[in-house]
């Protein structure tokens, strides 16, 4: 198969040769290397040659094959925006997409319900083009191994090349994208080569307010799987209604030969619990464990059992260990219409994160995210809505250890396609009820489900932000409800097709609503609990009036709190050489146009993670109920 340059107008075209999303689990040759590091992972962040296009038309085309000559090439550090590396346009917007009052072009299959439009991205004026190349080595412990790349994050369209052969195509700039290099893989030499389209028909659901980035910004890595391999793990802990005993049901994917899987539970002071092993290839099941003293997790006391499965060969020949930590809650919609997480009404306390560094972008770092958890609970808050993508896959893992509740989003907004000027004009919205936008927002689904599955701190999933509604968000909702029962959905668009609330999200949920119409809707015999998925809008002096709703969690059970609009400042620093000192800049101070200017700074922190002044309100407030 060869790359087509086509698949970017396409989009029933969105994954080519992309392996299936999985659990994201880690893999180890024994036990030694938690510690360590696993030698079978290689990361190939750093330094990549690079070459910048302001157009497709003027990419080098043929810079894949193994003697193209890139001694012309910049060099770029891998994870990074292309934009903060000194290429393209950095350009802030909310609502409306980057291109409007410039190009005029609308998703395909809406007005013309018939065709593409060919060249809309791929001989775009405006769509840039960044293509990487690298060359790496194999370690001993590959040589001979099934080899995976895996990007965890690209935005917003990649194609990959190894040695001169077309390895695959993604789009889904927040989830990961993994390829199979095992056919053209040598143990020397290997010349990968990437390239990041700046846009493609992915673009349409992916208008997220924020800063336009485009590149690689996530970690890259190479993985070897053994002989035998757990490419998936699905953990399944039930409390029974009693809350203090419960079973856990395991099912994994096995690759490769049969193999013997040893589990172990251990508590979390490391006493065993169970104990088992079964034997197989493919989907392999644990039989039921049952607990009879359980300790559930909560905010309160994130209790984590500890999972290990060591993985053995025909000969009983250690391959793999894989350890997971995970927690047995429940979190039930009942009859009276309000929320409870383990028998406990729950009362969210939440803010919005977008992923930030003021000096990286959305490029973040692992301190970054322990900086931000214990700012969280500084300052007694409970929940984050991951706004709006999945974030990078370690933050569901410390949230699960801290005690932070999660709202999982897809990697969903289309906001620019039914809401122009403020006005509500859906003519042509996407996903809307369209079918050749059906694929693609199921399989952002998959994918956000698949990855993050066993983790406890999850108990909504949301289905994206701004996208209006249709059958399209309603069949999302659909795959949720069929592969997971443990957790409710969540989709404040639904507002706008009431005629499809009760096929769309398990709450009300609505933006910056009114204390007093949040009342006229609870005392109106309402069917859902409400949520208030974004409110408090903290851009300047704003903040105010927080306890009209914290009154509210008071007087009314169904009502179950909201997540603050939102954590950090989006804003980068600049050197300024009139005062000689990094300066914060915000939307608009890049001579972007257009741009909502400085619509990007309403977080509780300013960019340098400095808390404003109503970080205090929230502390106080959100320690009311705690």
């Amino acid at each position: 198969m060869q790359a087509n340059l086509q698949w970017l107008d396409d989009p029933e075209v969105f994954r080519v040769n992309q392996l299936p999303a999985h659990s994201d689990h880690h893999y180890y040759h024994d036990t030694a290397e938690f510690k360590t590091g696993s030698r079978f992972i290689k990361s190939l962040n750093g330094a990549w040659r690079f070459n910048f296009a302001k157009t497709p038309a003027e990419r080098p085309v043929d810079f894949y094959q193994p003697d193209f000559d890139a001694t012309d090439f910049d060099t770029i550090q891998v994870p990074g925006h292309i934009e903060l590396a000194g290429y393209g346009q950095i350009q802030y917007i909310n609502t409306l997409y980057p291109w409007e009052g410039k190009i005029y072009r609308r998703p395909p299959y809406t007005l013309n319900q018939d065709q593409l439009t060919p060249g809309l991205f791929s001989d775009a004026a405006d769509n840039t083009v960044g293509s990487y190349l690298k060359t790496f080595d194999l370690d001993d412990a590959f040589k001979g191994q099934r080899i995976i790349i895996q990007f965890q994050g690209v935005e917003e369209a990649l194609y990959v090349w190894l040695n001169g052969h077309f390895i695959g195509y993604a789009e889904d700039s927040f989830t990961p994208s993994e390829f199979d290099l095992t056919p053209y893989i040598q143990d020397q030499g290997n010349v990968l080569a990437v390239r990041v389209y700046k846009r493609s028909t992915a673009a349409f659901i992916e208008d997220q307010d924020m800063f336009r980035f485009s590149g690689i910004f996530r970690d890259v890595n190479i993985l070897a799987e053994p002989a035998s391999h757990i490419t998936d793990l699905d953990i399944r802990p039930v409390p029974n209604a009693n809350l203090k005993s419960g079973e856990l049901n395991i099912t994994t994917k096995v690759t490769g030969e049969p193999a013997t899987l040893a589990l172990t539970v251990k508590d979390h002071d490391g006493r065993v619990l169970t104990s088992q092993t079964q034997t197989g290839s493919g989907s392999v099941t644990f039989d039921t464990m049952l607990f009879d003293q359980l300790h559930l997790w909560s905010p309160q006391t994130p209790y984590l059992y500890q999972l290990t499965i060591e993985v053995y060969d025909a000969d009983h020949q250690l391959l793999e260990v894989v350890p997971y930590q995970f927690g047995f809650r429940t979190v039930e919609l009942r009859d009276d219409k309000v929320i409870y997480v383990n028998n406990k009404r729950l009362v969210i306390n939440g803010v919005n994160r977008h992923e930030w560094n003021a000096h990286t972008g959305r490029v973040i770092s692992m301190a970054d995210m322990r900086a931000d958890i214990q700012t969280m609970l500084a300052n007694n808050i409970n929940a984050d809505r991951t706004c709006h993508y999945p974030d990078q896959l370690p933050w569901y893992q410390l949230c699960d250890e801290a005690g932070i509740y999660l709202m999982a989003e897809n990697n969903l907004e289309s906001h620019g396609s039914w809401q122009k000027m403020g006005a509500i004009e859906p003519s042509y919205n996407v996903p809307g009820d369209n079918p050749h936008w059906l694929a693609a927002v199921i399989d952002r689904a998959r994918s956000n489900y698949e990855w993050f599955k066993n983790h406890p701190s999850i108990i909504f999933w949301s289905l994206g932000n701004e996208s209006y509604a249709g059958e399209d968000i309603a069949a999302m909702q659909a795959f949720y409800k069929e592969h997971d029962d443990s957790r409710l959905v969540h989709y404040e668009g639904v507002v706008h097709t009431p005629e499809l609330k009760d096929r769309i999200s398990d709450v009300e949920s609505r933006m910056y609503e009114k204390p007093q119409n949040i009342v006229a809707y609870l005392e109106d015999n309402p069917t859902k609990p409400f949520l208030d998925c974004e409110y408090m809008h903290d851009m300047g002096n704003s903040l105010g009036g927080m306890q009209s709703y914290n009154d509210l969690i008071d007087k009314y059970p169904m009502y179950q709190g909201g997540f603050i609009w939102d954590f950090i400042d989006q804003a980068l620093f600049v050197h300024d050489p009139i005062t000689d000192q990094d300066v914060l800049r915000y939307g608009g101070d890049f001579d972007e146009r257009h741009s909502d200017y400085e619509f990007s700074g309403d977080g509780l922190m300013f960019a340098d993670l400095t808390p404003k002044p109503a970080m205090q309100e929230v502390k106080y407030y959100y320690g009311l109920h705690k």
